[in-house]
């Protein structure tokens, strides 16, 4: 998160009550309600996760075994298990 002065970005009355509150502390601000994004979406990590699956559910439909698709993704069996029996 970037630190950002507010007596550069906020008008003078409104910095003036914010320090009725605060007094040269810090202080978060949210974004606004619907502005947030989902884990992973900024990053790309979030579509990189979903293809990866959808590749694991690919190759478990042709016959693949969980065995081998915990060695050839690292990930633990159960997790291969929740991948290829959870509905999308």
């Amino acid at each position: 998160m970037k630190y950002t002065n507010a007596e550069i970005v906020l008008p003078d009355h409104l910095l003036k009550e914010i320090q009725k509150y605060v007094h040269g502390g810090l202080i978060y601000v949210p974004k606004k309600e619907g502005a947030r994004t989902k884990w992973g979406e900024n990053s790309g990590s979030r579509q990189y996760l979903k293809q990866r699956n959808a590749e694991i559910r690919k190759l478990f439909s042709a016959g693949t075994k969980i065995d081998d698709l915990q060695v050839q993704y690292c990930l633990s069996f159960d997790s291969i298990k929740k991948i290829v029996y959870t509905k999308t």
